[in-house]
């Protein structure tokens, strides 16, 4: 079923907006559209940052700390919303590997239930997924992602996301929910967990630490900065077709090795200045982004092309803002530890 979009969405609320992507589409919202209201629902779990939305005027924005899984909070917000954009989610790759259940209640029965707020009360949907759910490419293959590629998700993560989009597509096709999906590759930029690759090095060279590199440093990342997609979803949010998948990149593919080394030479370092650490269990070789179609359709286009700039802007970022990420460094520090990485 493919629907004709209506006019853009007024009152918005973002799931999952006070964590890294969903606070930067939310400053990009409040910078770029003058006449839309956010509605921030946000658990604050470890990777949500009431500070990630801090300068917002209170007019623009109002903050509610709850859960997706409370249909009753849902019933209340949806109730006066014209869109919702799912941003929440568990997402971080080694601690689904650790514990696979957080994943499965936020991603699944999460996604579940904003589905049915919506489609009570006739709330435009969109998900924000990820290339993940395709599982990997191999190094020297010249293929990339499309929309029509099989899922073949390789991790309680990528599994549990899956799932979430095979759930919109399914409330879409029976029950008319007005919902798009958008696959993105990997974000870069402020506002990012330290737990994630590229701050992890970041905040490690600042702290005196060794950055670590996974297994060979081969494996292969599509980057994309989190204002290029937070750009590319307002572009389906108002314009794109009900029933459609999108893919965001904006093709930046490179090697987790080049990205180290980049950070490293960024940084006035050695490119050599890192220890090799033992690979995650199934990391996934290369993800690369088709976003001919989002581009065709709707013609959007990335701003930030060129990586060694945004890759330098991300890194003054967590030089200027220690406060943000000092506090949780040993902590996420000693949890790799364990895990010997």
């Amino acid at each position: 079923m493919q629907g004709i979009q209506g006019k853009a969405p007024r009152r918005i609320i973002v799931t999952g907006g006070a964590g890294f992507i969903g606070s930067n589409f939310v400053h990009w919202v409040i910078e770029h559209q003058p006449d839309v209201r956010v509605t921030v629902l946000d658990k604050l779990t470890y990777a949500g940052n009431r500070e990630n939305l801090s300068g917002i005027p209170r007019d623009r924005m109002a903050f509610v700390q709850g859960d997706i899984c409370d249909a009753d909070l849902l019933e209340e917000l949806f109730s006066q919303a014209d869109a919702v954009v799912h941003f929440a989610a568990e997402s971080h790759n080694d601690n689904s590997i650790a514990d696979p259940e957080p994943f499965i209640r936020t991603n699944v029965e999460g996604t579940y239930r904003l589905l049915e707020a919506a489609r009570k009360h006739d709330v435009r949907f969109h998900h924000i997924s990820t290339d993940e759910v395709y599982g990997d490419l191999a190094l020297d293959d010249p293929a990339r992602f499309t929309e029509e590629t099989p899922y073949r998700p390789s991790s309680p993560y990528s599994s549990t996301k899956a799932a979430s989009d095979m759930l919109v597509r399914a409330w879409h096709r029976t029950y008319g929910v007005r919902a798009t999906i958008s696959n993105c590759s990997n974000n870069y930029g402020p506002r990012q967990h330290i737990e994630k690759f590229i701050p992890r090095q970041i905040t490690n060279i600042l702290c005196g630490i060794r950055p670590k590199l996974y297994g060979d440093g081969l494996n292969v990342r599509d980057w994309i900065h989190a204002e290029d997609h937070s750009s590319a979803v307002w572009a389906i949010l108002s314009r794109g077709r009900l029933g459609e998948t999108y893919l965001i990149g904006a093709d930046g593919e490179r090697s987790n090795g080049e990205v180290l080394r980049a950070i490293l030479e960024g940084m006035g370092k050695a490119p050599d200045d890192f220890d090799w650490v033992r690979d995650r269990p199934g990391h996934d070789r290369r993800y690369a982004i088709d976003s001919t179609k989002l581009r065709r359709e709707l013609g959007w286009r990335p701003c930030h092309t060129d990586f060694a700039e945004g890759l330098a802007s991300t890194i003054a970022w967590y030089r200027e803002n220690g406060a943000w990420w000092m506090a949780a460094k040993e902590a996420v520090e000693a949890k790799y530890a364990r895990q010997g990485q």
